[in-house]
This record gives structure tokens, sequence and C-alpha cells, in this order.
């Protein structure tokens, strides 16, 4: 059994014989909590941005007509992120491993290509 006790909810793991299989999560009781909090930081900000550009619209043919829905995707996008980056951090996934990985198995299939 692996154990990473450090967080706030342990993350729990088991080698059943051929691969690590994770055991259910003490105090999941909050994850219907957390995904509202967590949906809400993304579409509330966006929904402000985007409302006010409903509400106040530009000039039809100015020449920054798409700032609006520019800002309001940015918002989108970046609050987004944040929520990426929050959840890679809590589960501490590791995306740099991750993706030299993916890298090295595209490397290995197009040299098998070039080779066949």
């Amino acid at each position: 059994v692996l154990k990473m006790a450090d967080s706030q909810l342990p993350l729990t793991w088991y080698w059943n014989g051929k691969y690590w299989q994770g055991l259910p999560r003490e105090g999941m009781e909050m994850a219907g909590f957390y995904l509202i909090i967590g949906l809400g930081f993304v579409i509330f900000p966006t929904a402000i941005v985007a409302t006010g550009a409903y509400l106040f619209p530009p000039v039809e043919g100015s020449p920054l007509s798409w700032v609006p829905l520019f800002w309001s995707i940015l918002t989108f996008v970046c609050h987004g992120i944040c929520l990426l980056w929050l959840i890679i951090e809590y589960y501490q996934f590791p995306v740099n491993m991750y993706l030299r990985a993916l890298a090295r198995r595209w490397q290995n299939s197009f040299v098998t290509r070039l080779l066949s």
C-alpha cells in the first residue's frame, strides 16, 4: 500500500498483483462542493464580462469591435487554466514527466516509421 499523507485528503493506492489501483478517497462528501466552487470560479467571472459586453456592445464596424468577445473568451480560458493548475498541484500530477514520455513515444514511432 502506498499512501501520500502530505495532502488534505490522503491519496492511497494498493498493488493488486498487476497494477496500482486507487482506493476510494476519504472525505469525498466535499467533492460536490469543490466542483461547484471550481465551476463558479470559471463561469461567474466569464458571465460578468460577457454580460458587460452584451449590455454595452461596441459600435458596429469599429476597429476594436472584436475586443469584448476576445475578452470574454480570455477570461474563461485564464480562469480555466487557474483551476487546472490548482487541480494539478493538489494531485501532484507530474506534467513534465508525462510530456517527456509522450515525446519519447512519438519520437520512437516516428523513427520506426522512417525505418520501415
